[in-house]
């Protein structure tokens, strides 16, 4: 399915909407010329956005890497932690700017999606950083250093069509469909519409129409394009020899009819399936190449040891001739009639440079012709075991490369059944931060970073909460929610995750207290003459001080109300009680990648299926800033109460 222009300035439309002050948090490579973008936003949920050869759409699935991305290393490079700026269509053609913006930088991503499609990496100059593949053709060339050039428009506004545009069709000796599609560049699927919607014969030559058919073929294609762009979507999925998505249901259809919910979902639907579809397809086809490689050395491997049996065979019989030579009394191999029995067995006596040797097949074994014949036969039956060591040696060989042949059988049976599409769970809004439940069922939430801490102070401080801060500099903000009659033990604990998501786990600060305070002594305003940095705030009043003793948190998988199973991080006693499974980390040992790495891999051994649908990215978010280094791992209590639930039942 192709992408057309009036569809994409419907999505470009939509999608620049909805990704209004989105900043990248990562990039996926899924294929070679797929490209998934994670948009993060401080108070809104995360967005998914494939940018891919066939177009752009937003996603409500997470597809595993199926093959390498050329493009990948740069673009997580440049574009991580840049603004979404804007998205913009080029004139009515199929290609689209994607604006990035941060840190003084901006860098703008064309995709076409025509042809065979290309994904280009500019600078804010238009010259070409990076893409997928090089051009050279007639009228443009695009390779790396070069300034990018669009190619040349053939085709009429299509946005703002007017009548006269149709005056053409007035004098063409063109069929009319064939001036229509040439002249507008709609693909076929319009086109023949807008004929089967107008009753009009598409194959009548271009000046045989009347005027008022080209009237009604110019309405009815303005009310299409019109439709499209501006969502009067009445959007389905029609299958029959292709699979195609439509924006509006366009004339008569055959074959099965799904209808969706949006045009940007039906997209989803087709275009995701056709790239795990297609990424499979390179996957197991590699697996299938080195099946048959391997399938092809097993038979050569045979070939040899049934060689080598049968060179064995023929030296043995060679060898028990010389007996025979000696019950009919001849005593030299050099005897006429031992040289007519020696090639009855298929050998004989050859010289090469003053040495003696018997050739059997093609081996040449030397032997001493004054010998006796009972000598020469024990040096012929020692060169048969050697063929037999020989065979043993092979078959060895064999049996590795069957074992080989049956794990990438394993493997690519795997990778045929193997789910790599995982739905993109709708995260709750304390997500968005730090957070976790304490022991007493309490729910704390802290900034991550400066926009994160603005945030929950600003956007969800309420009248009955408590505010915690590091008494420290580079502490984040930490809000108990619904503070009333709260517990020692949960006070405690805040205080311990404010500390320990502090700059004193970074530093290894042991001994350092946090305090908390009520709403109303927060100030989010600087005092008169004074600055407050992002993220900053101005307390007031007394600060009620917990000394926190250790560094020390837990990361564990919890158990949503919802049946979700979540990642987080806090103080060892409420992950330990909440999850059903934990580590235990403390400050120093591993960087944050390879810590969450290798947690994340304890954990799959404990509970793969879940692990599994959470990934790396999540597990690097949940740990504080530094190093870290893992103490314990094991069962959490809700796993082991679940455990013994299911053992009294």
């Amino acid at each position: 399915m192709a992408l057309a222009g009036i569809e994409l300035r419907y999505l470009v439309n939509q999608i620049s909407e909805q990704v209004q002050g989105y900043y990248i948090s990562n990039i996926y490579g899924i294929t070679k010329d797929s490209i998934l973008f994670k948009l993060h936003h401080t108070e809104k949920s995360d967005l998914f956005m494939m940018i891919s050869t066939s177009g752009v759409w937003l996603t409500k699935v997470k597809i595993d890497q199926m093959e390498p991305n050329r493009l990948l290393k740069r673009l997580r490079s440049d574009l991580l932690r840049l603004k979404l700026k804007k998205i913009e269509q080029i004139g009515a053609e199929r290609i689209a700017y994607f604006t990035f913006e941060g840190f003084g930088k901006e860098f703008i991503l064309v995709g076409e999606f025509f042809g065979d499609g290309n994904i280009l990496l500019c600078n804010n100059e238009m010259k070409i950083l990076a893409l997928q593949h090089s051009i050279e053709v007639r009228h443009r060339k695009l390779s790396v250093g070069l300034d990018y050039t669009q190619p040349p428009e053939n085709n009429l506004d299509i946005f703002n069509l007017t009548e006269s545009d149709f005056d053409g069709l007035k004098n063409t000796d063109l069929i009319a469909a064939k001036w229509f599609g040439r002249t507008l560049g709609l693909p076929k699927k319009y086109v023949e519409s807008v004929f089967e919607i107008t009753n009009i014969d598409p194959k009548k030559i271009g000046n045989l129409l009347t005027k008022e058919e080209i009237e009604k073929i110019y309405q009815t294609t303005k009310n299409i394009i019109s439709d499209i762009v501006l969502g009067n979507h009445e959007p389905v999925i029609v299958e029959n020899e292709k699979i195609e998505v439509l924006p509006v249901k366009l004339g008569k259809l055959e074959g099965k009819i799904t209808s969706v919910s949006t045009f940007i979902e039906g997209l989803d639907t087709v275009f995701t399936k056709n790239i795990v579809d297609k990424g499979k397809s390179i996957q197991t086809s590699g697996s299938d190449k080195k099946i048959k490689d391997l399938e092809t050395q097993i038979s050569e491997q045979e070939k040899a040891i049934a060689t080598v049996k049968e060179k064995s065979k023929k030296i043995t019989n060679v060898a028990n001739s010389l007996y025979e030579m000696v019950s009919k009394g001849i005593i030299s191999i050099t005897n006429d009639s031992a040289k007519v029995i020696l090639a009855t067995n298929n050998a004989k006596l050859i010289n090469e440079k003053g040495i003696s040797m018997i050739i059997i097949e093609d081996e040449k074994i030397k032997i001493n012709t004054e010998s006796p014949l009972q000598s020469i036969a024990s040096v012929l039956f020692n060169q048969a075991k050697k063929q037999s060591g020989a065979i043993n040696s092979i078959q060895a060989i064999k049996e590795k490369t069957e074992k080989k042949l049956k794990k990438f059988q394993n493997q690519t049976e795997a990778e045929r059944n193997l789910e790599v599409v995982s739905e993109i769970r709708k995260k709750n809004w304390f997500e968005r931060y730090r957070w976790f439940m304490t022991t007493d069922g309490f729910l704390t939430i802290g900034g991550r970073d400066a926009a994160s801490n603005s945030a929950v102070i600003r956007k969800h401080l309420d009248k009955d909460d408590k505010v915690f801060h590091g008494d420290i500099f580079g502490s984040p903000f930490f809000i108990l929610k619904d503070a009333e009659n709260v517990p020692d033990t949960t006070m405690n604990q805040i205080a311990a995750a404010t500390v320990c998501f502090s700059r004193a786990w970074r530093e290894g600060l042991y001994g350092v207290s946090a305090y908390w305070v009520l709403p109303d002594q927060v100030k989010k305003s600087a005092p008169s003459g004074e600055f407050l940095p992002k993220g900053s705030f101005t307390i007031e009043g007394q600060r009620n001080f917990i000394k926190s003793e250790t560094l020390k948190l837990a990361v564990g998988i919890i158990k949503l109300e919802d049946n979700d199973y979540v990642l987080t991080c806090g103080p060892p006693e409420p992950i330990k009680k909440n999850s059903i499974c934990y580590a235990i980390i403390e400050p120093n040992g591993l960087e944050m990648a390879e810590c969450a790495k290798k947690i994340r891999i304890e954990f799959l051994k404990i509970f793969e299926d879940i692990t599994r649908k959470i990934n790396i990215d999540e597990f690097v978010r949940a740990l504080p800033a530094g190093k870290s280094q893992i103490k314990e791992i094991s069962l959490g209590d809700l796993e082991k109460e679940i455990s013994t639930d299911n053992e009294l039942e």
